[in-house]
């Protein structure tokens, strides 16, 4: 028996006006995972715990079977753990999105935040960007004096590391979640940690604005990566093995630093894509192809796309559609045939993580629709992988236990 996870990031969503009332996933046909989930079993399941933040390290630690309200301490350190940084004790590991601020004559505190991503910056371009905004040596002597060092990624987000400081108090806001409002009341706070965090924010605003790197970015018509933004941060992590708990090896496909980090953390690999962006235009082919090879040597793989999440925080309606469009035709669709080709019997579970609400362009901790397809069955139920008709079944109240449903005979 072969098992595979598909995870849709937050493709689940409320109620459009636009779609006519209905969400993304009730409005568009998806042949392949709603044939799946006629054949399967459909239901809901929240994988968000209360009281803890509504997002991807929350969630996907729970359908890892990871109970974050134990073992949770931060996004941060999960995906430095992704890279191989080692975080010891008394250290402090934050996210550092590279976002861009509006350009107007104010106040630090009064200007508005208007992209969680830089306009998606990525590659080469991101890392020359944080690189240069540390050498520079204002910069640097404030960053060394709060005993900051960063770890650039081929991404907008890096990792920062800060030693010889604490987390006790302080407050530090996703930027995603407040896309278009003024930064005063979402900066660091809480703490005296927090007035050093939000110094070095404002001084990195002052070298990056108008350094040559983005007013080149500016004249192609690009957004200014400006600013850093800390956020998600969180201390050293331990979580429970995988391979222990559920008696499967495996490899985790993602272009998302988090999942690799959960992966590396539980004993599973951790399996690189070329052209594995987490944007729209993502290989999925190679997802697919990664998956089957994984599948010739363990009995688990795991396929993450993060493009649904990101169109949705890019207030991008019709990049969501079409992004929920391509992980049925481009990763559903040719993964369950090759499957099927194999000859073996094989069980997939395929979800959203959490919602994220065209609304709002944030994250929801509300159930969200899952599927669990055997290939040995068809149950013949007619039903659609959405949320309208997965509220007509099963709830699973806790995520954690959505893995032993996958694995379960």
């Amino acid at each position: 028996m072969k098992y595979v996870l598909i995870i849709g990031d937050g493709m689940a969503d409320n109620a459009v006006p636009e779609l006519g009332g209905k969400t993304p996933l009730e409005y568009l046909e998806k042949p392949a995972m709603d044939a799946l989930a006629s054949a399967g079993v459909l239901g809901r399941v929240k994988n968000c715990p209360d009281g803890l933040p509504a997002g991807s390290d929350t969630a996907i630690l729970s359908i890892f079977g990871c109970d974050p309200r134990e073992c949770y301490t931060g996004r941060a350190p999960l995906e430095a753990a992704s890279t191989g940084i080692a975080l010891n004790a008394g250290d402090i590991a934050y996210r550092c999105n590279m976002v861009t601020l509006e350009d107007a004559d104010k106040p630090f505190a009064e200007l508005k935040i208007l992209s969680h991503s830089a306009g998606s910056i990525e590659g080469a371009e991101s890392e020359d960007i944080v690189a240069a905004l540390f050498a520079d040596p204002t910069f640097k002597r404030a960053a060394d004096a709060a005993g900051v060092v960063v770890y650039p990624a081929q991404s907008f987000r890096h990792i920062v590391v800060q030693s010889g400081a604490t987390v006790e108090g302080l407050k530090l806001t996703p930027p995603h979640d407040h896309l278009g409002e003024v930064i005063g009341a979402l900066l660091p706070s809480g703490s005296g940690n927090a007035e050093v965090l939000k110094s070095l924010m404002k001084r990195a605003f002052e070298t990056l604005n108008h350094h040559p790197l983005n007013e080149k970015r500016r004249a192609e018509g690009k957004l200014p990566a400006n600013c850093v933004w800390f956020w998600a941060e969180g201390t050293a992590v331990k979580l429970p093995s995988f391979v222990e708990h559920y008696n499967k090896t495996g490899g985790v496909i993602s272009a998302v630093p988090l999942c690799h980090g959960i992966a590396a953390l539980t004993g599973l690999e951790r399996v690189f894509v070329d052209g594995a962006t987490g944007e729209l235009d993502t290989n999925y082919e190679g997802k697919v192809d990664a998956a089957i090879e994984t599948l010739k040597s363990h009995p688990f793989a795991a396929i993450h796309v993060e493009a649904p999440d990101e169109c949705t925080h890019n207030g991008d309606l019709q990049g969501k559609l079409e992004a929920i469009r391509r992980l049925d035709s481009r990763v559903v669709a040719p993964l369950v045939e090759r499957l099927r080709e194999g000859g073996e019997p094989f069980r997939v579970l395929i979800l959203s993580d959490h919602k994220t609400l065209t609304s709002t362009r944030g994250h929801d901790g509300e159930p969200v629709p899952y599927l669990i397809y055997d290939s040995r069955y068809d149950r013949k139920t007619g039903l659609r992988y959405a949320e309208d008709d997965a509220a007509t079944q099963e709830l699973v109240p806790d995520g954690t236990a959505i893995m032993g449903r996958l694995f379960a005979e």
